[in-house]
């Protein structure tokens, strides 16, 4: 069963023959990847076990893919079931951020930065109505060596301003972003929007955002807090997610349980719900690739047996999996 398209990946819903477990299968394109981008990737999901955070259970790879073999993931994405739930609260958007929090603190106290935080990244576990939110997508994910960062990556609307301007950064980029999805669940439309992407990074480098009337009326000041703390400008004045998870909009009760559904989901759907990622996601639920071929395998850096690219071990053992129709 397919689910899910990427920019240089596909996933589908695999399960494995000896257990009937089920998984999601990524396929990457080796001509489409460097080879050190994936190296970095599995290194990081390797090292990394929460909760919260979608786990790396094994990996292969043929002459033409790479294979990941994650934890399944099947409650849909962080929209979706906004748009789904009928009521809809300031609480709500309060349990999900204190979730990608947790995450991201786990991650960071790991020396991981995951540099690439937005909604379509953050995905329901199953779809039991208390699910919990798992962070997903390490692509871009990044080790930290010695505190600072230079290479300018992520997501435009996302990305934190001392990115855009070039300069070294540090681990309070992903705050940013949080900043920024939080804004986005209280009121359904981006901090930032333009149609010109230069005009959208001078916005976004000034940290030029505002609360609008009547969107932002019914939303408490602790919430606009928040995100002002979140969204500072300057990175050494900018929340850690330790002085996140400690602010009273996350872990008090100053979170509204009015119902904003209707003003936020009217909003989603006007800035989200054509978006590129939603297209190609519908796009790709209905085609199935022809080029998923997962019986010419072999582990990630070992050497290959024959012309055919793995050994025969390997091959009964990729067939462990099979894709669910």
């Amino acid at each position: 069963m397919f689910l899910h398209r990427g920019s240089f990946s596909e996933v589908f819903m695999v399960r494995e023959k000896k257990t009937g477990k089920m998984y999601a299968l990524k396929c990457l394109k080796k001509k489409h990847l460097a080879h050190s981008n994936l190296e970095n990737e599995i290194n990081v999901l390797r090292r990394i076990k929460h909760d919260n955070v979608v786990g790396l259970e094994d990996f292969y790879e043929s002459r033409t893919h790479y294979y990941l073999v994650m934890q399944l993931v099947s409650g849909g994405e962080l929209f979706d079931r906004i748009l789904d739930k009928g009521v809809y609260t300031e609480k709500d958007a309060s349990k999900v951020i204190k979730q990608v929090l947790q995450a991201v603190s786990y991650l960071h106290e790991n020396s991981i930065v995951h540099r690439d935080l937005k909604p379509e990244n953050l995905l329901y576990y199953n779809t039991d109505e208390n699910a919990k939110i798992m962070v997903s997508d390490f692509g871009l994910s990044k080790t930290l060596e010695h505190g600072v960062m230079s290479t300018a990556c992520g997501t435009p609307g996302y990305v934190a301003p001392e990115v855009l301007a070039q300069k070294p950064y540090s681990k309070a980029v992903d705050c940013w972003s949080i900043g920024v999805i939080t804004y986005i669940l209280l009121c359904g439309y981006p901090p930032f929007f333009e149609e010109n992407e230069k005009r959208l990074f001078s916005k976004i480098m000034r940290a030029e955002y505002a609360f609008h009337s009547p969107f932002w009326d019914d939303i408490s000041e602790s919430a606009k807090e928040f995100i002002k703390n979140m969204m500072e400008k300057n990175p050494t004045k900018r929340f850690t997610t330790e002085q996140a998870l400690r602010h009273p909009w996350i872990v008090g009760d100053t979170a509204r349980d009015q119902d904003i559904y209707q003003s936020v989901c009217e909003q989603l759907e006007r800035n989200f719900a054509t978006s590129k990622w939603k297209v190609m996601a519908n796009q790709g639920s209905r085609v199935r690739p022809n080029w998923l071929q997962i019986d010419d395998t072999q582990p990630y850096e070992q050497p290959r047996h024959d012309r055919s690219g793995c050994s025969c071990n390997r091959k009964r053992t990729i067939a462990n999996f099979s894709v669910k129709a």
